[in-house]
Formats: structure tokens, sequence, C-alpha cells
């Protein structure tokens, strides 16, 4: 006996967990979120993390009706710019920089902080129709029937569903228990996440600063803040958190410059250990993994959180053209579809972004020399400096309906996607 049947359970109730049960719940699939998080209740706890949302992310937020919530709280990216540096050096001349005036689209994506995006995901699933939460319960077991699967939670309910969805992170009790199994390594290294005030504006100016040791991405926020987030050795990162806040600022001042006048910090500092992981397969029998659940990546680029909302964007399209079709939404068939359409961009993008940490985070005077010259010569070519912005937009590739343009909600699948063709 189960004590609640829907189409899909999804487990996990950080960002793409939530937004995937707003996308299907909009093309009327009913969704049973299970959040080991409790409630949230009042303003949310910072916990030192933001995202550099792509423009393709931010149309996603927008068709699902959460942008409206957090667009106030967000800052445009109007430029990105990235140099190869050492601490107390001025960064290299050959340099790349990024202005969002090269493309028609507008801005390249914004800043937006985790306490603000969560808080307006959770607002939004409140007001959705077909979604039901169960915050605070944690999946125990998982069995998988010819045509349903459940899950039992620590309190002894069973959730059936057609479909299970994995949106639990890197570490996936979904995914484990399906018996997928997971590549990938540690980089020895840990990103030292904080925001710091400063005296002059960042003009809407990402900066990315590629050390020795790893790199140091200052974002813009609203107001005159910045994220910052700086990849060092374990050890000094261990170092630099057992720092007071004077000795931190003195160690981190060097690195960060004076482009910015004096800075301060603005809350608390935290520590994410970096490394790469990937799940082995994105499906199983009527099981799918979005998000960190289905890849973890170094976050030099700031395109973990966009890879998962894009895998997001992507299985409802799936999901939604199966229903349409009269479909079973569990099958292997459209499961299939799914990982083909992901697989390969969520493979290239993870060798891409662990190719650039090893080429960057060392001192070698000839592969300096090369990734300098390399810079130099993008920042030279303006179609291949457009064709970067645009990558770095999330306008490539076959992008999901929801990501292709804002206030379209009644547009159908491309033919691409209804044919099921190899992606």
């Amino acid at each position: 006996m189960t004590d609640a049947i829907s189409d899909t359970v999804i487990v996990g109730g950080g960002l793409a967990g939530p937004a995937l049960a707003l996308a299907l719940a909009r093309e009327g699939l009913s969704v049973t979120l299970v959040d080991a998080r409790p409630r949230a209740t009042g303003d949310q706890p910072y916990d030192g993390r933001s995202y550099a949302l792509a423009l393709a992310s931010r149309r996603l937020l927008a068709n699902l009706g959460v942008w409206a919530r957090v667009a106030n709280q967000a800052q445009p990216m109007l430029a990105i710019k990235v140099a190869d540096g050492r601490p107390g050096e001025a960064p290299s001349p050959l340099s790349l920089a990024f202005d969002h005036a090269e493309i028609e689209e507008g801005p390249m994506g914004h800043m937006v902080e985790d306490r603000h995006l969560r808080a307006a995901l959770d607002a939004s699933l409140d007001e959705t129709p077909g979604v039901t939460i169960l915050a605070g319960a944690a999946v125990v077991t998982q069995e998988v029937g010819p045509t349903s699967v459940v899950a039992t939670l620590a309190d002894g309910r069973r959730i059936e569903g057609r479909l299970l969805i994995g949106a639990d992170g890197r570490e996936s009790g979904t995914a484990r228990r399906a018996g997928i199994g997971r590549m990938g390594w540690r980089y020895g290294q840990t990103a030292v996440t904080c925001t710091v005030a400063h005296e002059k504006s960042h003009r809407g100016t990402a900066h990315q600063l590629f050390l020795p040791s790893g790199p140091l991405a200052i974002l813009p926020l609203t107001g005159n803040r910045s994220s910052i987030v700086w990849s060092e050795t374990d050890a000094r990162a261990q170092a630099l958190m057992a720092m007071d806040d004077d000795r931190f600022l003195a160690a981190l001042r060097p690195v960060f410059g004076s482009f910015l006048g004096g800075i301060r910090l603005d809350g608390p500092r935290f520590a994410y250990p970096l490394g790469l992981t990937l799940a082995k397969s994105l499906t199983g029998p009527r099981l799918a993994l979005v998000g960190d659940a289905a890849h973890g990546m170094h976050p030099i680029a700031g395109q973990g959180l966009n890879a998962g909302l894009r895998d997001v964007a992507a299985l409802a399209d799936v999901l939604a053209e199966a229903r349409a079709r009269g479909e079973d939404i569990g099958s292997a068939p459209v499961l299939d579809r799914y990982a083909r359409w992901r697989r390969f961009d969520t493979a290239t993008l993870a060798w891409t972004t662990d190719g650039f940490n090893r080429l960057f985070s060392n001192d070698s005077r000839p592969l300096r020399l090369v990734r300098d010259l390399g810079l130099g010569l993008v920042n030279r070519l303006p179609p291949l400096r457009r064709a970067f912005i645009r990558e770095a937009a999330g306008l490539t590739g076959d992008l999901p309906r929801l990501m292709r343009a804002e206030d379209r909600a009644a547009a159908r699948p491309s033919a691409r996607a209804v044919s099921g063709g190899a992606r």
C-alpha cells in the first residue's frame, strides 16, 4: 500500500529538484518532491554561494515564473575579463575580455546569491498546483516495478510514481540505490568562498584570474559587493579558513588587487572541496538523474548550475512530448531520448573544465606562454570571441524549449525533440 501516488517523484530539494518540479507541473504532470531539508521559514541562511546564471538559465527561470521573484537581487554581468597571473603581480597583458554588447540578446548572465534563488523557488512551489512537497524527509529504499517505482521514506511512508528522478547531489543516494556508479577524482583543491564589499563600483564586470594554485573568481553582486571563489590547495585553503578576518583579508588583498579600492568582508567564509564526478549513466529502470546527481565539475567556468538547469529543461521537454504522445514517461525509450540529449554536452563540459583547470593551475613557464598566447589570440578575433560569449551565455547547441526565449509557454518542442533523434 502506498501513501501517495504521482506521475513523478523527485528526490532532492536543492535547486535543480525544485526547478524540475515547476517545469513538470507546468506540463500537467503531478510531482512529489522529497526534500531532506526542513521547510525554510523567514530569511534563507547565507552559505557563501552565488551563481553565475547564464542567459539561457534566466530564460528558464522566467518561463517558470521564478525570475520575477529574484530579479531585484540579481546583478547583470555586462563584461567578463580573463587573465593569467601571480599573487602580487599585475595580470598578464595577454588577456581575454567579453562585452555583453557583442551579442544581441542582452547581458550574458546574472549573478544571484543562493539564498535569494532558493527563496524564489520555494515561493513559486508554494503557488504551483500539482506539486506535493515532503520536507524533512529522506528516501531509504526504492523498488522498481513493471509500471511504477516506489520510494520508501525513513518514517515508513511509501511514495509511488511512474518515474523517479534523482536531484540529490554528488553523493546521490538515488543513483547509488539504482546501482549507478560514478567516476571522477579530487583536484587537491578547495574553494574558499565569501562576499566582499569594496569602495569602487564593479560596473557589472566579472574577473577570472588564473593563479598557479588555482583560479580566483571575482563576481559582481548587487551594490558594491563581489562574490569571491578562491580555489587553493587543500592545505592552503585550510590555513585560510583558520585565519581571523584581518589576517584573511591581508592574504586576499595581494591576489585580489586594488582595482576596486579598499575591501572588507561582508559575511562569513565557507570552504568547498573541489573535484570531478560523473554518473556512469544518466538513466536507469524508471529513473533519471539531473544536476549534481548526474555531474559535478570544477567551478572554473561557473557552469555547474547552468548544466543542471539544462538537464531540467531537456527532461521536461522529453517527458512533456512523451505524455502528449501517450507514451509511458518512465519507459526506457523515453529515458533514452533524455540520455542521448544530455550525455555528450555534460561530458564535454566536464572534460573542458577539467582540462582548463589542469592547464592553468600551475606555474610552468612554457604552459604560461601557450595559454597567454591563446587568450590573446581569441581576444583579437571578434568572430571567435563572440562564439565564446554565446557559449558562456548558454545559447549554443540544441536548446530545450524553456531556454530558447521568454514568454513562449505555449510553444511545443522542436521537430527534432518530437522525432527523438540523436542529440
